[in-house]
């Protein structure tokens, strides 16, 4: 493959945010709340969810925007330290162009799709 143009250029090139590098993460979970030890366990890992920037977008899923991969990755990896001891937790990662495609309905009305973030995040 051939690449006309500056080194510059070509790390400017592959550093550009497109729908197909930025990423969200679904968070999905079914955790217990039968006994008083395990509302507290499902209370701190909804918070801490939300500690970490995600928003709810329905009753037990989550979601959050990830500027890159590796972003995803470093999220993905403080949910798996705050997991809960017991219950059922799923992490989904797709990209900003398919997120792009979910319809949302409340009740036979199409609602609006929330605005995407603007800010990039650096670590």
């Amino acid at each position: 493959m051939f690449y006309w143009g500056t080194e510059k250029d070509k790390i400017s090139k592959t550093m550009e945010l497109n729908g197909y590098r930025i990423m969200w993460l679904f968070v999905f979970f079914d955790l217990p709340t039968e006994t008083k030890k395990d509302r507290k366990n499902a209370s701190g890992f909804r918070n801490n969810l939300l500690k970490d920037g995600f928003s709810m977008m329905q009753y037990s899923v989550y979601i959050r925007h990830c500027a890159s991969g590796e972003s995803a990755d470093v999220h993905e990896k403080r949910i798996h330290k705050l997991l809960p001891p017991l219950g059922k937790v799923s992490v989904l990662r797709i990209t900003d162009k398919q997120f792009g495609n979910i319809l949302n309905f409340w009740g036979k009305a199409a609602i609006p799709k929330e605005p995407q973030p603007t800010q990039l995040e650096l670590f």
